[in-house]
């Protein structure tokens, strides 16, 4: 197995698969499937838990019933067993408790809030950088490609456009990072270009 090239911008490793694969999400296709599918909730920074706290009044009018009635009884964020601070989910596994359907498709009630101005955060940063997953070590992070077969409609629509990964995702790369770390990311994807990567 051919081992993963990893580029480092500003301090933080970027897999290769980033800068090669084409993504762009197709909500038409895979109904926001990654939203209710899977064995735990999305991951959240410590920062998050507080910030759930405190907007959660806001964000409770556009929630589901079952989605309340789940954060009533688990609270806004959960620690799943491995020790991981996630979103909680309805029925222990199943959607995110912040999930609602908008004609069939999933949407947040988080970001439904935030598009309403009810609230400044857009939801959280691993929901907003999907497929991109990131490893968190004291000193830096490592970003990396989650593969996952409900996203194939996405891999297709990215491949019809010549869209990369990290093309689709600027603006939640440029909220996590900044605006100056994604221009080095930029640099280097470029010189990597000209040298055929």
């Amino acid at each position: 197995m051919q081992e993963k090239v990893m580029l480092e911008i500003a301090g933080h490793l970027v897999s290769e698969e980033l800068i090669k694969e084409n993504f762009i999400c197709n909500l038409e296709k895979c109904k926001g499937a990654c939203c209710i599918e899977g064995d735990a909730g999305a991951p959240l920074d410590k920062e998050e838990v507080k910030i759930l706290e405190d907007i959660y009044p806001m964000v409770k009018p556009y929630m589901t019933a079952k989605g309340i009635a789940t954060i009533e009884k688990m609270g806004t964020s959960v620690t799943d067993l491995d020790g991981d601070i996630t979103t909680p989910c309805v029925d222990g596994n199943k959607e995110c408790a912040y999930v609602i359907w908008e004609n069939g498709i999933t949407k947040c009630a988080i970001e439904k809030a935030y598009e309403d101005g009810k609230i400044d955060w857009q939801k959280p940063i691993s929901c907003h950088l999907y497929p991109i997953r990131i490893t968190a070590y004291p000193a830096f992070d490592v970003l990396h490609y989650d593969r996952w077969s409900i996203c194939s409609p996405a891999c297709s629509l990215g491949n019809e456009h010549q869209v990369k990964v990290y093309e689709f995702l600027k603006a939640p790369l440029i909220r996590k990072y900044g605006a100056d770390w994604y221009k080095e990311l930029e640099m280097n994807v470029e010189a990597l270009n000209q040298n055929n990567f």
